[in-house]
Parts: C-alpha cells; structure tokens; sequence
C-alpha cells in the first residue's frame, strides 16, 4: 500500500509539471504576442492640441517692435514657424469690442448653411443701433443669404447683421452667446467670455490678446472667410419686406484696405477686423503673408486713435524678417 501510494504521488507531481509545462507556457508565449502587437509601439499617436500653434507664455521683445507703453496688448505669431515672435499683455483681460465678430462668423461657418436665405427680423433691423454703432443696414423683413450676411458682419461690420446671424444659428442672442463661449472653450480660449454677437461694451464681455489669436487661427481653416476679409469692395442684393430688390456697396473699415493708411513693406495684408469701443480702444487683428507666402496673424489692441493703431501695426509687421 506504501509503494502504490508512493508511486500515486509520484505520478500527480509528473502530471502537474507536464500541465505546468505546456498551459502555463503556452499562457506565456500568447502573452508575449499580445504585449508584442499592443504594447511595444507609440501608446499615443494622436496629435497635440497646441502643436499647430503659437504658444507663449510671457512678453517677448522684438527688434523694431513698436513702444506698447500705451497699448492694451499686442503680439506677432508666425503661423507656419509655429512661434510667437512679439508678445506684450497677451494674456491680460481686455474689452474686444467688433473684433468680437470673428468669433460670429467662426460659428456662422461651423453650423450654417451659407447658402441659406435668411429673413432679418426687428431685433437685427438696423434701426435699433444708436448713430455711433456700426451698421450695415438690413432692416426688418430684408432677405439675404448667410453668406452675405457674414460679408456686411466682417466687412461693414455691421451689428446688425451680428444679431441676424445669431438668431439664425441659435434662435437667440442669448443662446448664441452660450454658443460662443462653449466653442472659445474648445478653442481652449479660456481667459474668454461672451455676451452678445457683436461686441458692444458689456463689463462681462472680455477676452485676450491671445484668445483673440487662437479664434481667428480657427477662423482662417475656412477658405470662405479669408475670402471675406480678403475682398475690398462687395455689392450686395437684398429683398425688402415689400418685395423690392435694392443694391447696397460694403466695404472692409480697416484702413489698409481703405487707403486710409500707408501699407507694411515686410508683408502684404490679406484682411482682418477692427474693433473700436471707449473702453476697448482701437483694435485690429490681422492675417498677412510675407514675401514667401508665409503667414502671419498680428494683432493690436487698445490704441488711443486710428493714427496710433496703424503706426503701431505697421511697425509690428514691418518686424517680419525680410527672406533672402
């Protein structure tokens, strides 16, 4: 009984290693497959949010730069180097007055039809703007296209057409300012907040230098808007609530565009937005090219007058290095 117990033992300890030997190995060589096609490459081949754009962190000088002593901010990003070359109060809270209206179209262009024909209600009519206010003259029961409609918000500057576009994309302004502050978080345009589609002075309405930056870097991935800011002069047609066609002349307000002031050497302007408010200043935020079709996005705000503004963003581009 002794040797067969022995001889029982001895069988189950051959057994196990056998099993031990051929599961726990074949276990073994499944686990090394897996990890080698799952494991043993990149965990993360996703791409960086901020690696297609200009970062900066603090102010950043540059040779020839204009004095920015009496400015609320200004700064110089080079699209396609992905720096920044010229930064001062980029980050500081600010008023944006019209150059709100980027965001407006940016949204415009994400979620609307261009081609779709909108009817301008009371609350965009024209007519409810003070004599100070930029309009661009629709009135109630007018129809245009959207497209249209975002060429009187950009190039007129129109507040009207601000409110139209904004009842037409979210069914109200103040939906609409839901929206643009929702789509300035995704742009990670965080030191952002909205509370109308134009820009009118509102004390909790306020933004950045560089949130204005990473706004109008969205905005220029649309071939529709760099067409916008691009066209000096447009004739638009709209259909009056009485059924009548009349014809309007928009025009760009910046005053590169108007003639109104000398042009940069180191770039040629494409187009941009300006913005002028008491508190806000005198703003502009531009998309210029250099000689080799570079792009650059310069931006001033806070100018104490038109001539001040132009001085100082003609410096700023001029600062662009001249290619060989």
């Amino acid at each position: 009984m002794r040797c067969t117990g022995r001889w029982y033992h001895w069988l189950a300890v051959i057994l196990f290693c056998i099993l031990f030997a051929s599961g726990c190995g074949k276990d073994e060589d499944v686990t090394v497959v897996y990890e080698t096609e799952n494991y043993n490459k990149d965990i993360y081949r996703g791409s960086l949010f901020a690696e297609d754009l200009c970062v900066v962190s603090q102010d950043i000088s540059m040779e020839g730069a204009p004095d920015a002593s009496g400015l609320h901010a200004l700064a110089l990003f080079d699209l396609n180097g992905r720096k920044t070359d010229c930064a001062y109060k980029v980050h500081e809270r600010l008023f944006p007055a019209s150059t709100t209206k980027i965001m407006t179209a940016l949204l415009a262009l994400k979620y609307g039809e261009l081609s779709d024909m909108i009817t301008v209600s009371a609350n965009a009519s024209s007519t409810n703007f003070a004599a100070d206010e930029s309009i661009c003259g629709i009135k109630t029961g007018d129809q245009l296209t959207l497209l249209d409609l975002l060429r009187g918000l950009m190039m007129e500057s129109g507040n009207d057409a601000a409110v139209a576009i904004a009842e037409y994309i979210a069914g109200s302004s103040e939906a609409f300012a839901q929206m643009m502050n929702d789509e300035a978080r995704n742009l990670m345009a965080t030191h952002t907040h909205f509370m109308n589609s134009n820009g009118l002075h509102d004390e909790n309405h306020y933004t950045t230098a560089y949130d204005l930056y990473l706004i109008f870097q969205a905005c220029i991935q649309y071939e529709e808007f760099v067409d916008i800011i691009s066209t000096k002069q447009y004739t638009v047609e709209i259909k009056g609530a009485d059924g009548q066609t009349r014809r309007d002349n928009w025009e760009q307000t910046n005053f590169y565009a108007t003639g109104e002031a000398a042009l940069p050497q180191n770039a040629l302007i494409v187009g941009g937005k300006t913005g002028t408010t008491k508190k806000a200043g005198n703003c502009l935020i531009l998309l210029e090219k250099d000689s080799k079709d570079d792009p650059y996005i310069s931006i001033v705000m806070g100018a104490g007058s038109k001539e001040l503004l132009y001085q100082n963003m003609t410096a700023l581009i001029n600062g662009i290095p001249v290619s060989e």
